[in-house]
């Protein structure tokens, strides 16, 4: 493939960040496929007129994000499947804006209810089964004499996950997972909340409701038990 068919001359903002759009822009009009060698490093300054410096840069970010790979001596590749690394630079610029912590809370919101739309489509016995075994499991750790929020946390973390991991969706997996892990202060911190104000009975009905609205495919109701499950979390990030 000629490399002038994909990469735009160089103009307007940073050199690096030009050459990682052109290269980004092919990948995405499929001029360049997962599996695919890139140009090399002379195709590349020559047909955007750039130093060669720069072009290693954009390829050490590339390389960096899970776009591309380096194999030794064969050259450089576009990566064949998804890399949680990829998420990292969208979700870095959330974790930076004013009112971030809101803002997680509205995505975090928008996705549940895509998940329980998908993982109604592709439920089957073995996930019901999981989602009741995680959902004990979350009963056993509220019914301890001498309950432990961050055992609570950990426990209704795993439920939410057998709930991603329903979809079959590694996208979704990824950006949950990676959610999970930046909110953890401010989820525990509502988790001891709901024990503080002896609400845990509350937080377990929300739990089920979660779960028999799974099991019985009622769409109908996705969006108020999403809305509803927030509320403690909201609270303290409000």
């Amino acid at each position: 493939m000629p490399v002038q068919t994909f990469l735009k001359e160089i103009g307007g903002k940073s050199v690096v960040d030009q050459i990682v759009d052109n290269i980004t822009n092919a990948i995405i009009n499929e001029q360049l496929k997962p599996g695919d060698k890139i140009p090399t490093e002379n195709e590349l300054c020559a047909s955007m007129g750039v130093a060669r410096n720069s072009v290693r840069e954009a390829i050490k970010i590339l390389v960096a994000y899970g776009v591309l790979t380096i194999k030794r001596a064969e050259g450089t590749f576009v990566n064949q499947g998804f890399d949680s690394k990829m998420l990292y630079p969208v979700l870095y610029g959330i974790i930076l804006q004013k009112d971030s912590a809101k803002q997680i809370v509205e995505l975090r919101k928008v996705i549940d209810a895509g998940i329980f739309q998908l993982a109604m489509e592709k439920l089957d016995l073995d996930s019901v089964h999981k989602v009741e075994q995680a959902m004990e499991a979350l009963e056993q750790k509220i019914a301890e004499e001498n309950m432990d929020a961050n055992a609570i946390f950990e426990a209704d973390t795993a439920f939410h996950m057998v709930l991603v991991a329903i979809t079959q969706n590694a996208l979704l997996e990824g950006i949950c997972s990676y959610i999970d892990q930046i909110t953890k202060k401010s989820r525990l911190k509502a988790t001891e909340k709901f024990i503080n104000e002896n609400a845990t009975q509350q937080f377990l009905l929300m739990h089920r409701e979660m779960v028999r609205v799974l099991k019985e495919k009622d769409r109908n109701k996705i969006n108020e038990v999403v809305e509803t499950h927030y509320q403690y979390w909201e609270k303290v990030t409000g």
